[in-house]
């Protein structure tokens, strides 16, 4: 059994999606993530070293519109240029906020939107 030390807690996002294979095609394909666990129709989970985020199944198309999850850490820059490298749709300038965080943001295929952050004097 892992130890609180090897297994932290931690807070993982579970975002709606219309449609689990759209979803899985555009985080492995697009973003580089690769899947954890067993693939079903009604639910995905998706990692790429510590970033995780869960997705089930939504008929409600609504749903990935007003959701969102925020990406903090010192390998954002490093994703920000990977992505445009890729040439990922829907990615935004990597520009420090008013709120003194160097961000970017994606939208996946369905409306949710990932941000993702560092701290400036973190780069």
């Amino acid at each position: 059994m892992a130890t609180t030390a090897e297994d932290p807690a931690r807070s993982i996002p579970v975002l709606p999606s219309p449609d689990i294979a759209a979803t899985r095609d555009f985080y492995c394909d697009e973003l580089g993530f690769g899947i954890v666990g067993p693939e079903m129709d009604d639910y995905l989970i998706v990692r790429r070293g510590e970033i995780e985020s869960h997705f089930w199944k939504s008929d409600d198309r609504k749903l990935p519109e007003v959701s969102s999850c925020y990406i903090r850490g010192g390998e954002v820059p490093a994703l920000h240029a990977e992505f445009s490298a890729r040439r990922v749709e829907k990615l935004s300038p990597f520009t420090v906020r008013p709120w003194n965080m160097k961000e970017f943001y994606v939208r996946d295929p369905h409306g949710n939107l990932l941000k993702f952050g560092c701290a400036p004097e973190d780069i």
